[in-house]
């Protein structure tokens, strides 16, 4: 993904660390650089905004810190299939998700 603007740290290297950033998993200057790259850039904090809430609403009804492992796997599972640019249907089944 990216917003078209050049940025000094690209759209796509936010995205693929965004979970390391949001779990503080990140040096102080890697921070730095995302969170000036999150000044910049409203559709990359968007989608902060959004995984952060996901992430708040999954440790309010966990419980916990600890993420039940099947949960974690159809998370990840679902990430990969929205990356690839597909949605998972009602059903369970795989569809092509809606071009922008």
């Amino acid at each position: 993904m990216s917003c078209g603007h050049p940025h000094a740290t690209d759209c796509s290297e936010v995205l693929d660390h965004l979970y390391e950033y949001l779990d503080d998993e990140m040096s102080d200057d890697a921070c730095a650089k995302f969170r000036e790259h999150f000044d910049e850039c409203a559709p990359c904090l968007e989608k902060y905004g959004l995984e952060a809430a996901v992430k708040k609403l999954v440790k309010r009804c966990c419980g916990s810190d600890d993420v039940p492992t099947d949960l974690r796997s159809k998370v990840l599972m679902r990430i990969e299939l929205i990356r690839a640019g597909e949605a998972v249907g009602e059903a369970g089944s795989v569809t092509q998700a809606p071009s922008a």
